[in-house]
């Protein structure tokens, strides 16, 4: 694949990957490794039941797996692992409509406190500078941020069922804000609003990647203040140099 699609590919996910490769399906269906089990117990000539006992699953389970997920371009069903978790993936998926799209109120309610226009005390919008071309890459400047006083997708989650009390359409979370936001193929939000979140950030970051730390990798034993007590009488050699090294780091 070039580089440049699989960049146009990130970019449409909202810098995220789709689906997590290393997150496990619940026990209610059938994971990639029961499946090749399946499909290796299945070539041996094992029966239904047989397979079940082995998989840990019920017979009708297995009956159902070997009958919709099988391959059938050969002209013959034939079980395989990789076809049948395709094929499980493909019907897992549900279109959707998004509910900002399904909603128009509740989209204009989320889009006006989201770009948060800037008014003078009669109501007129003031204008602010005009923000460079949004290209949907790269983080802006500060001073190329939307001219703005806008409201963060959590602020506006738990706003709503304080101005519509008793509309419960009027209720969305702040992850459906940001998934909105980000992903392209949700085609309720216009991308150009994140720019008005506070980071600015036109590209999701994994939570994780925000938490790592510089000094993770020190030790409790490698601080001077958990040295041990021995290395202050310097009777080891070798203290000697550790307790120059402690002076000189409280000089400093």
């Amino acid at each position: 694949m070039a580089p440049a699609v699989a960049a146009r590919w990130f970019r449409h996910a909202g810098g995220m990957a789709p689906f997590d490769i290393t997150q496990q399906p619940s026990g209610r269906y059938l994971s990639f490794a029961e499946r090749e089990e399946i499909a290796l117990l299945n070539v041996q000539g094992k029966g239904v039941r047989e397979i079940a006992r082995t998989v840990g699953r019920d017979a009708g389970t297995i009956s159902r797996e070997l009958r919709r997920n099988a391959a059938t371009r050969g002209g013959r069903p034939e079980y395989r692992a990789s076809v049948a978790q395709w094929k499980a993936d493909m019907v897992a998926k549900r279109p959707k409509t998004a509910k900002l799209v399904a909603n128009p109120r509740l989209r204009a309610y989320v889009e006006d406190r989201l770009a948060g226009k800037i008014t003078r005390p009669d109501g007129t919008v003031v204008t602010g500078p005009e923000p460079p071309r949004f290209t949907g890459r790269g983080k802006p400047h500060r001073k190329d941020r939307g001219w703005s006083w806008a409201w963060s997708p959590e602020q506006i989650s738990h706003r709503l069922p304080l101005d519509f009390p008793d509309d419960e359409s009027m209720r969305i979370s702040h992850e459906a804000i940001y998934q909105s936001l980000y992903i392209e193929g949700r085609g309720a939000l216009k991308r150009e609003l994140v720019w008005c979140l506070r980071t600015g950030r036109p590209l999701r970051a994994p939570r994780e990647r925000s938490r790592r730390k510089t000094w993770a990798h020190v030790t409790p034993e490698t601080l001077i203040s958990e040295r041990p007590a021995e290395a202050e009488d310097r009777a080891v050699p070798g203290h000697w140099e550790s307790q120059c090294c402690c002076q000189a780091v409280r000089a400093a």
